[in-house]
């Protein structure tokens, strides 16, 4: 009987600095990848050479590849681009993200100085190093941000990612947030859902979330909601097989209302009822902001 081979899988671990990646690289350690730290971008097509000549025994890689200027940039998409024509390795680039407040403090508690940024403020090294790697954020095949996540949780995070055997399968995030507290810098797509009746003016509604049933079903009664929901579910199961096509591993949805108590949370809940039941993704509902008032 005939058996599939394992295509070997490399994974670049990039992002901001501060967002998490050293977190990240042990992570993968512990799920048993051969890990390479700070790997100038162009030797990565001869590293990608060495996993094939192994015949398996070097299966899964992860690079961390830190950019310091706009020709590793470069470099780096030469190299991914060189691997997808020549080599018949898996490649998925990990990107971490944080918000600029929580990348500074970080940095004002470990002391260090912004690579960047050696002797300026780190607000200066984190603005020009987002602007270098804003491409590459956009072509990464996962975006993570750490902004609210401790690290045991970015940790759990990829380990449930890389473990799941189901690699083909795409990921959908549903993230429920408040616009006050600001929109998910992970997120691709962003649905307003601030027209819809509000629970929080009704008193016996307020103290709860959109997972109560009561504020759940006095969201989902108005035939605005009906219909809103209708269009939606149309769009993301026009554009979900597309992002698949596209060779991404995940998508990150974000719906919003004002504080991400209520309708938020009521309409991710129904998002991960409908798209759960898919065989061709994995969904996961996520709820950002609809305990803060309690803290």
């Amino acid at each position: 009987m005939e058996t599939t081979a394992t295509l070997a899988k490399l994974v670049i671990i990039t992002g901001m600095s501060g967002a998490g990646k050293t977190i990240a690289v042990q992570s993968l350690e512990d799920l048993g990848f051969f890990c390479v730290d700070n790997l100038p971008p162009v030797l990565i097509p001869k590293f990608a050479e060495l996993i094939e000549q192994s015949n398996g025994k070097i299966g899964n890689v992860a690079l961390v590849i830190d950019l310091r200027g706009r020709e590793f940039f470069t470099a780096l998409s030469e190299s991914l681009t060189y691997i997808k024509d020549h080599h018949t390795i898996s490649c998925e680039i990990l990107f971490l993200d944080a918000t600029d407040e929580v990348l500074v403090q970080r940095y004002k508690e470990s002391r260090r100085r912004h690579p960047l940024a050696p002797q300026g403020l780190p607000l200066d090294g984190i603005h020009s190093e987002r602007r270098l790697l804003e491409d590459l954020k956009g072509s990464a095949s996962q975006v993570i941000d750490t902004s609210n996540l401790k690290p045991l949780q970015l940790k759990e995070r990829i380990i449930s990612h890389f473990t799941n055997v189901e690699q083909s399968r795409l990921s959908v995030n549903v993230t429920s947030f408040g616009f006050k507290y600001g929109i998910p810098i992970d997120a691709d797509l962003i649905y307003d859902v601030r027209f819809l009746p509000n629970p929080h003016y009704v008193e016996n509604l307020r103290p709860n979330t959109g997972q109560n049933p009561d504020v759940y079903d006095y969201v989902m009664k108005w035939p605005e909601t009906q219909q809103f929901l209708a269009k939606l579910i149309d769009m993301l199961q026009f554009l979900i097989p597309l992002y698949r096509k596209e060779g991404k591993s995940q998508v990150v949805i974000g719906i919003g209302c004002t504080g991400g108590k209520h309708r938020s949370v009521a309409i991710a809940e129904y998002l991960g009822k409908v798209l759960g039941s898919s065989d061709t993704e994995r969904v996961r509902v996520s709820h950002r902001d609809s305990e803060r008032d309690k803290h």
